[in-house]
């Protein structure tokens, strides 16, 4: 599938994959705040870097520069929680 097709179906579903991607990082903090020391961190970042692409994508094609920050932000924040999790850092 194209970039293109793919921008498609993202414009059709934004409310949904938005919703869906707010979701996923309410429940991945959550569990941490549950679990604490005894979280599963590296799905906890693994899940929360999928949410912060779900929701950086629909933040590029609204062209929302705030919310296009802040999602590029928490990829990078999760692809250095899933290192560290990972025990490569």
């Amino acid at each position: 599938m194209t970039i293109s097709r793919l921008n498609t179906v993202v414009t059709r579903n934004l409310r949904t994959i938005e919703m869906t991607g707010v979701l996923m990082r309410i429940f991945s903090f959550s569990l941490v705040s549950w679990l604490g020391p005894l979280s599963p961190f590296l799905f906890v970042w693994a899940f929360n870097t999928c949410d912060a692409i779900m929701l950086s994508w629909c933040s590029v094609i609204k062209k929302d520069p705030a919310y296009i920050l802040l999602n590029i932000f928490w990829i990078g924040v999760g692809i250095v929680g899933m290192t560290r999790a990972a025990g490569f850092l």
